[in-house]
Parts: C-alpha cells; structure tokens; sequence
C-alpha cells in the first residue's frame, strides 16, 4: 500500500510500517505482520504492552483529573507514587522530583548537585566527571556527560564539556590482571582524575552502574563498585547513578546498584517507570541535600508536566504490577535463561565476541577476531544491518556503536519481564536465523573475514 509522506522526522528519513497495537511482548503493524519486541522499544516497556490494570488506572485518573500544575495544586497519584518509589529506595534516599524522561532526570540531578554546592559554601565545585563511553541524554547539559563524541561533536560550542575517565571495558583488556584488580584499576581512575583537576573543584560523579546503549550492558568487576564509593567520600563528591535503563526491575533490583550494596546520593530513573504508557522520570535524592537546597532559597529549577496526576497514576500502577507479577524475580530468573542461550549463540558464531549484562539488560557484540576483539570493519554496518534482518523476521532489537559511537556492534536483547520460556525460546530462534542471514552476507562481502565467517557458516546450518 503506498503511503502518503509524513511531516514528521527523527534522527533520519527511514520509514518504518504503521502500528496497530500491542499486547504482553509483542506489536502488529497495519497489515497484521507480528513482531517480537526483543528490546522492549528502547528498553522501556519492562511490563509489556496494554497491560490491562495500568489502563485501568489511567481511565480511572482521566475521569478526576490529567492536569493540575504543581505550583497550584497537590494530587494524590503523585504524593502516592513518590511515597512508592521512595520505600524501594535505600534509606535516606526519599525525596523525589518527577520529570517526564531521562534526559530531564539527570539534568536535575547535576543542577540538583550544583545548587547543593552553593548552599553548603562550596561554589567552587562546578565539575562532574563520568565515563567515555557513556550515555546520559540528549539535552546540553546531559550531553556533556555522555561520551559519545559523534553526538556531542555538533553542539561543542554551545556546551561546557565535562571531564571524563574509562568506562571498565575489562572484556577488551589483555593484561594478567585478575577481575578484581581490573576492577580497582578503573575504579582508581576516578581518583586519578579528581586529583587532575581538583579535587576541591569537583562536584559529583555520574555513572550507569550497568551500562546502557553506548556500551552494550557493560558491567564491571564487583570490586569496582564500593571502590568508586569510597573514592567520592574521600573527596566529598557526590555520586550519581543513572539508572535510566537499569531501574524500576530491569537487572533484578529496583536499583542495580543495589546488586553491589551501594548507596548513590541521587539517582536518576525513567524508562521502565513509566514502562512506555507515560511520559516519566523521577530524580531521588538524598533528604539532606534537598533540605539543604530547599533552606536555601529553594530549587531552582522545574517541568511544566512534573507530578502530573495522570503520568504519576500510571507509574503507580507500573510500580504495582512488577510486585504483583513478581517482575524483579523474573528478571533475575528469565534473564539468567536468556544470557545461557546467548552464550550458546556465541558458540555457535564465531562473530560474536562478548556476551554481557545483568537480569534481562543484556548485550552481545560482534567482532572480526574474538582473541583481539578486534571490531569489524565500521563500512559492513552490522549494527544497522543485523537488526534490519531480524525486523524483517519478526524481532526487534536494538543497536549502537560500541566504542564511541564510531566502530564497533552490538546489540541490545532486552525483552520486557514478563517474556517466558516459549517466547525466549522463539526470541533466540529467530536470532539464531538472523544471524545466519547475517554471516552469510558477511563472509561473502569481506575477504578480511570471510574466511573465518565461512567455516562457522555450515555450523550455524
């Protein structure tokens, strides 16, 4: 059917079909073809799609109220889901600022962070340092802590870029250290970099404790984690997590960070909180900081939409759904299946390097030469080209490149929670015939690598 041309545009021209609806983990476009949805979107829809009892909700709100500003009025939905998230938080992490996406969320966490320097007497402290690569959102001031230089490369000059460190890429490294000494050793980084630019200039730290697009689901070495902890007390800087993709159930825990028994002072969540039925996001923070900042002429900042009953309601009824189908324990359990069954692909495709995660936020990553891992060549265009073959079978995943944005492929596999052991089984199914597909164009195309994607194609058969 030929269709009419939109007036709407994103990151490119590329058309996709029309949606019609959606149910538990899957969509249908227009003309009825069904799609696995193997990322839950953007890893957002962790409860899967329409789902009955979060509708239920917001049809409820929709009769009272959808609006009502902040600053005129108080609303329930939102009193009753800051109470909800703040009691799956660690103690003392119980005050909370809605937003409507992640992008705002970390944005009030560095204004949050800075405006605490100012009413303590430490305006010196201005500098957040974070991690190359990383991301943390779209926006200026988020952008200039993502690590990502071909999306931050444009908008240099109108931004102040922030410092930044090595992520904890410990699966490239090729040195005799154990696990636990690589950990310190990026860890140590931060220490490092504190010292280089002040350590009485700098204000916070910022990180995904398991990482998102930009790395793939990177997760560092255990020791990492209480060691970069250590390392922000030392020098009165204040760590945040951005838990944009990792929170609200996605690794197992509310938090992932709580996987590691850390207690970040703020906290940036959204994605999974509003599970794809709203625009939402919270910022929690320490009670300290916001008594502080409240004391001292109040924050100086805010969304029109913040706390709006109806997003609040939903994410409310999100909150509830996880506890009712035991979603964090089904992370923990699917996942560990899934990332089994990914290992196993990765016998079988000698083009895949690294499989990595936690709970159902996983990753793979493909590669020329797994000893070296070696990316492969950035012309092929895996990463576009491996989810262009899945979505025509029917699974959508999602990709980025891995180092940098520049090279590098991999491929996010992040089903919403409530996926089974029948629709695990038809996920890998269908990658598995992807891959093939893959391999096979690849190995044809690329006499550097061909020779090795030949051998394992017949396999793979």
């Amino acid at each position: 059917m030929t269709r009419s041309q939109s007036h709407l545009f994103y990151q490119s021209g590329t058309r996709r079909p029309l949606l019609d609806h959606a149910s538990g983990i899957y969509l249908w476009d227009k003309s009825g073809k069904r799609y696995l949805d193997g990322s839950s979107g953007a890893m957002v829809s962790n409860i899967g799609h329409s789902n009955p009892n979060v509708q239920e909700a917001m049809r409820k709100q929709m009769e009272l109220s959808t609006f009502g500003y902040r600053l005129h009025f108080e609303n329930e939905p939102a009193e009753a889901l800051a109470s909800a998230i703040s009691a799956k938080m660690p103690a003392g992490l119980d005050r909370v600022f809605f937003v409507s996406g992640g992008s705002e969320a970390v944005e009030s966490c560095i204004k949050l962070a800075r405006q605490y320097a100012l009413a303590v007497g430490e305006a010196q402290r201005w500098k957040v340092i974070s991690r190359f690569p990383s991301y943390h959102g779209s926006t200026l001031g988020a952008l200039s802590l993502t690590g990502m230089s071909l999306m931050s490369a444009p908008f240099a000059p109108m931004m102040r870029e922030m410092p930044k460190i090595a992520a904890p890429t410990c699966y490239l490294d090729r040195d005799p250290l154990t696990e636990a000494e690589r950990g310190l050793k990026y860890a140590r980084l931060l220490r490092e970099e504190i010292l280089r630019q002040g350590p009485e200039t700098v204000l916070a730290f910022i990180m995904e404790p398991v990482g998102g697009a930009s790395t793939g689901a990177l997760v560092a070495p255990d020791s990492y984690y209480q060691e970069i902890r250590k390392i922000c007390d030392e020098f009165g800087v204040l760590l945040i997590s951005d838990e944009v993709m990792s929170g609200m159930g996605r690794t197992g825990g509310y938090l992932a960070m709580q996987h590691w028994s850390v207690r970040p002072d703020i906290v940036a969540l959204s994605k999974g909180f509003g599970a794809g039925y709203v625009p939402l996001g919270a910022m929690v923070a320490d009670r300290t900081i916001v008594e502080k900042v409240l004391g001292s002429g109040g924050f100086i900042h805010g969304f029109t939409y913040a706390g709006n009953p109806l997003a609040c309601a939903a994410g409310l009824a999100v909150m509830q759904e996880i506890e009712r189908l035991h979603l964090l324990e089904a992370a923990t359990v699917q996942g560990g299946k899934l990332r089994n069954a990914l290992m196993a692909l990765m016998d079988r495709f000698a083009f895949i390097g690294d499989v990595r995660g936690k709970g159902l936020l996983l990753a793979f990553e493909l590669v020329a030469d797994r000893e070296t891992m070696t990316p492969l060549p950035a012309a092929l265009n895996a990463h576009t080209r491996l989810v262009d073959i899945a979505y025509d079978k029917g699974l959508i995943i999602y990709s980025r490149r891995t180092r940098g944005g520049r090279i590098g492929d991999h491929f996010m596999i992040c089903p919403p929670l409530i996926i089974d052991d029948e629709q695990l089984d038809e996920l890998i199914t269908t990658l598995a015939e992807s891959l093939d597909v893959f391999g096979a164009e690849a190995g044809g195309a690329l006499p550097g690598i061909g020779g090795i994607l030949r051998r394992i194609i017949p396999a793979a058969t």
